[in-house]
C-alpha cells in the first residue's frame, strides 16, 4: 500500500526515514537479540538510548546547562495540573493567556489548584487572534505566566515570546516545539506532548530551569513532582520506552537534516504555500488574523459547507487524509508539522485548486 499524506493534528505523521529505521530495528535492536520494546528501562542498552535522546534534544534547542530535560507521561494535559502543583501555592496567583481551546483547558485545570486568572483573552474574537499585549492584566507577583504558543484547533500562533519580567514564563509547546529555533533561556518551563513533532503518543517532554525544581507544594503526587523525576532520571516508574526511543530517532533525523533552523525555513515555506492558495481563492477562507496564523495547523472553510463531505472523500481518494476540522469548529484543518514534506502541501494545494474548479 502506498503511503498517504497524513495531515492529522495528532497523533501525527512521522518522518519516513525514522519509520524505516524503527522497522529495521524492530525485532533486534543493534544486535542485542530483542526489540527496544522488550529492553529493561534499567538496562545499559536502554540507558544509552535515553542519554542519546536527551543529548540530541539539548543540541537541537541549545538547552542551557542550568535546565533539566525530563521524559515523562500523561501528555500536556497531565502538565496542566503538574505546573501549578510545582510552581504555585494554593493561595498564589498564576496568570494565563487564553487564546484557544488548549489554553482554556489549562486555565480550567489550574483553577482547581491555585488562584489562576485570565491575564489576556481573545475569546470575543472567536479565538482568531492574539490579545494585544498592552491590554494584558499581568500580576508582577504571580507564580508564573502561562501561554500556549500555538493553538492546534483554532490555528492561532504567537509569533513573539511574551515578556514576563521576573515571573517565570511557562509554555505548552506541544504543537510547535522543534518547528523553528527558540531561546530556551526565556522560559522557566516548557512542556510538550510528543504526538505532533516529537514522536508517538505516550511521551511528554518537560524542560525546566533548575531553580524551579524542588518547589512542589506538600501533598503533590510523586509522579507529578519534578524533583523526584529529576533525581530518578525520568524513571521514577517504567517510562514509555518505545516512544522515548522513537523520539531519539526523530531528534537525530532533525540533526541530520540541518536542525531546527533548516526546519524553520521549510515550515515557513510550507505555510506560505498553503495560505497563499487559500488567500488567492474566493472559494476557501481562513478565519485567523494574518499576523497570528499558525505555521503548524491551518484551518480553512469552503464557501459552501454542503461540499465538506465531498471534499474529504475526494481528498482521501487522492491520498490526502485527516483533513477534517476539529469537531468544535468544523471545516477543514491541515496540520503540516515537521514530518509533512513540502511535496505533501503542494499536492494538497493542487487538489484544492482542482476541487474549486469543479465545484466553485
Amino acid at each position: 500500500m502506498a503511503r498517504v499524506f497524513n495531515f492529522s493534528a495528532g497523533p501525527a505523521a512521522l518522518p519516513l526515514e525514522v519509520l524505516e529505521t524503527a522497522k529495521q530495528e524492530l525485532t533486534d535492536w543493534q544486535g542485542c537479540g530483542m526489540s527496544v520494546m522488550e529492553l529493561s528501562h534499567r538496562s545499559k542498552e536502554f540507558l544509552g538510548i535515553a542519554e542519546h535522546a536527551e543529548r540530541a534534544l539539548r543540541q537541537l534547542l541549545d538547552v542551557p546547562d542550568d535546565y533539566r530535560v525530563l521524559f515523562l507521561q500523561g501528555g500536556a494535559t497531565g502538565q496542566f495540573g503538574a505546573v501549578p502543583f510545582n510552581l504555585a501555592d494554593a493561595a498564589q496567583t498564576a496568570d494565563y493567556l487564553v487564546t484557544g481551546s488548549w489554553s482554556k483547558k489549562a486555565l480550567a485545570e489550574a483553577k482547581r489548584f491555585c488562584r489562576a486568572k485570565v491575564a489576556g483573552d481573545s475569546q470575543e474574537s472567536g479565538f482568531t487572534e492574539i490579545p494585544d499585549p498592552s491590554e494584558w492584566d499581568l500580576d508582577e507577583d504571580a507564580a508564573y505566566l502561562h501561554y500556549t504558543p500555538n493553538e492546534t484547533i483554532g490555528g492561532v500562533e504567537f509569533h513573539f515570546v511574551p515578556e514576563s519580567g521576573d515571573v517565570p514564563l511557562v509554555a505548552d509547546m506541544s504543537s510547535t516545539i522543534l518547528s523553528r529555533p527558540i531561546d530556551v533561556s526565556r522560559f522557566g518551563l516548557i512542556y510538550a506532548g510528543a504526538q505532533k513533532n516529537i514522536g508517538p503518543a505516550g511521551l511528554t517532554i518537560v524542560i525546566i530551569r533548575d531553580e524551579l525544581v524542588g518547589k512542589a507544594r506538600e501533598g503533590t503526587p510523586r509522579m507529578m513532582d519534578y524533583a523526584p523525576m529529576v533525581e530518578a532520571g525520568s524513571m521514577l516508574n517504567t517510562p514509555p520506552t518505545f516512544a522515548w526511543y522513537m523520539a531519539g530517532l526523530v531528534f537525530q533525523w532533525l540533526l541530520d537534516n540541518g536542525g531546527v533552523s533548516a526546519m524553520g525555513e521549510t515550515n515557513r515555506a510550507k505555510a506560505e504555500l498553503l495560505y497563499g492558495a487559500i488567500d488567492s481563492s474566493g472559494f476557501y477562507s481562513n478565519p485567523v488574523r494574518r499576523d497570528c496564523r499558525s505555521w503548524m495547523n491551518v484551518p480553512f472553510t469552503l464557501a459552501d459547507p454542503e461540499l465538506d463531505g465531498r471534499f474529504l472523500e475526494e481528498a482521501k481518494a487522492a491520498g490526502l487524509t485527516n483533513l477534517k476540522g476539529h469537531r468544535s469548529v468544523g471545516g477543514m484543518r491541515a496540520s503540516i508539522y515537521n514530518a509533512m514534506p513540502r511535496e505533501g502541501v503542494a499536492v494538497l494545494v493542487d487538489f484544492m485548486k482542482g476541487f474549486e474548479a469543479r465545484y466553485g
